[in-house]
């Protein structure tokens, strides 16, 4: 099977940027639990119409996740929006949602899906003129897997690799020998955790930034300033832009206001909530674009807790509420409805499936369950959508005679105090992860990032299923069975995925995102 040349953790341990984005990662509690990531869909709408004119410097003003961030990509406190300007990884995702070619050309999976051969791209080299070959794909990969390094990408691959099965027969081979079969091993490298470095560069590489990306590093401060500038041999082609300033803004607000006030061209990885989003269009020299179904929003029924145990109550909790109205009155309609399930309608894998709200029906499921209620909700402003969707959910659920009584938490202590420990909250997570990341990562029993701690032994077995599965139709089946187990007996209600909306002066041009991709080369000013 040939691609490319045709188009667990304990959960206090983790910061909630590493979980949103763990690969996910979809960015702690999730991201799929916090930080980085992006949209299923590209970015599209605002700025200036046309390409980018040649030249010119772009001011991005992003989050701060912490002043001790590295520019290692394999770090669990990586500089994110770096990340895509300074390197390359083996496989990035077409907007489409399948594999494209990065620095590998193409990929070769044998019968039994425990072996996977990457042919690499010849010619080449490193911001500071060394060539690419095998040996930096290796070291990448040997890094991310070293305990001493901590990525948060370990716990993903070292399910299926160790340094024993990564050899190169050549400088542009490198050949995978998994521990056990996974059809689906090249998207576990999509991930932003596997830029490639440098090979011998571990001690050197989060401070000096050496890669193969279309921009070159000229300074940065961890939590602070930096800048990158055009890598003129970059082998995808040079970049529109001369350079791009880096501005650390822990502040959303203060991020939207340096952007209204001229001081930066673009607020990343920043959603701008409705009010801010009309503000932000309404002014003559900004705009917003749309990051497609960016965020999975989710409200998690903790499957070891009562009154969760019963699968009848988890169906009532999802049969009481409509969708729609919670899309349209947490996030102002701006998103996509998911019908409880977890994969976007984007992935070549989504099942065109789901159970329209029947409130009766959620009645006599908890009469049956001898479910009276109320139930505690909790929430929390630490994402802003999380209120306004607990507060939708206990409004569209009274028709079914389900009482809610929603509960703020602090924000500061929200994934430390409550997720994963009250059994009814509201969470979420950035999209972008392959279909068998997401399912594995946020579903399977005992998996680190199952927030909702459900268990389905019948689920289980349909992914161990897809990952020997060499065939991609038959593959598919086997993940849409699995995602409609999780829409009829899963315990996570998914009612949508949010769109991001994102600030940007009008002099841009050429900007496009969605997933774990920010199209660096394209991005520019109008003339």
């Amino acid at each position: 099977m040939s691609h490319g040349s045709s188009p667990v953790v304990d959960p206090t341990r983790l910061s909630r940027r590493s979980a949103l984005l763990a690969g996910l990662g979809l960015t702690a509690a999730p991201v799929l639990l916090g930080g980085c990531g992006g949209g299923s869909e590209g970015g599209s709408g605002g700025g200036a119409t046309g390409p980018a004119a040649s030249g010119g410097v772009l001011r991005a003003a992003r989050p701060l996740p912490s002043t001790s961030e590295s520019l290692d990509p394999a770090s669990s406190l990586c500089a994110y929006e770096y990340l895509g300007a300074l390197y390359n990884r083996l496989v990035k995702q077409a907007p489409d949602g399948t594999l494209a070619p990065d620095l590998a050309t193409e990929w070769t999976g044998s019968a039994d899906a425990k072996q996977w051969t990457f042919t690499l791209r010849d010619g080449v080299t490193f911001h500071d003129g060394k060539a690419f070959t095998s040996a930096d794909a290796a070291y990448t990969l040997n890094h991310i897997l070293d305990p001493a390094t901590d990525s948060p990408q370990a716990a993903v691959l070292s399910d299926f690799l160790d340094a024993a099965g990564i050899t190169t027969p050549d400088a542009t081979t490198l050949v995978l020998d998994l521990s056990q079969p996974n059809a689906e091993f090249p998207s576990l490298l999509v991930n932003y955790n596997c830029y490639v470095i440098q090979d011998n560069s571990a001690a050197t590489v989060g401070s000096k930034g050496v890669g193969t990306g279309p921009f070159k590093l000229e300074s940065f401060v961890p939590g602070g300033k930096g800048v990158v500038t055009a890598y003129a041999d970059h082998f995808g082609g040079a970049p529109k832009l001369d350079r791009i300033e880096f501005s650390a803004i822990a502040d959303t607000q203060a991020r939207v206001n340096a952007l209204l006030g001229g001081q930066v061209d673009i607020a990343m990885q920043t959603n701008l909530d409705v009010a801010t989003a009309k503000t932000v269009a309404a002014n003559p020299t900004t705009t917003t674009a749309v990051v497609k179904a960016a965020t999975w929003y989710v409200m998690p029924m903790l499957f070891t807790a009562a009154p969760f145990q019963d699968v009848n109550v988890r169906k009532a909790f999802k049969l009481a509420y409509d969708p729609t109205e919670l899309m349209a009155l947490a996030v102002g309609g701006q998103g996509t409805v998911a019908h409880d399930n977890p994969v976007p309608p984007t992935d070549p894998n989504w099942l065109d499936y789901s159970v329209e709200k029947d409130p009766e029906q959620a009645k006599s499921l908890l009469a049956k369950a001898g479910f009276s209620g109320p139930q505690a909700m909790f929430t929390s402003t630490v994402d802003p959508v999380l209120s306004p969707l607990a507060q939708a959910y206990q409004g569209s659920v009274k028709a079914a005679g389900l009482g809610i009584e929603v509960q703020t938490a602090a924000a500061d202590s929200y994934y430390t105090d409550v997720w994963m420990k009250q059994p009814f909250m509201t969470s979420y997570w950035y999209t972008g992860r392959p279909v068998d990341q997401l399912l594995n990562q946020i579903f399977r029993s005992g998996a680190s990032y199952n927030e909702s701690m459900w268990s389905n032994a019948q689920f289980d077995g349909l992914l161990d299923a897809a990952r020997a599965e060499m065939d991609d139709t038959k593959r598919r089946t086997l993940y849409q069975d699995a995602q409609k187990l999780v829409v009829d007996e899963g315990s996570t209600i998914s009612p949508f995925f949010a769109d991001r909306v994102t600030g940007l002066s009008r002099k841009v041009a050429g900007y496009s995102e969605y997933g774990f991709e920010f199209d660096y080369v394209n991005i520019g000013l109008s003339a």
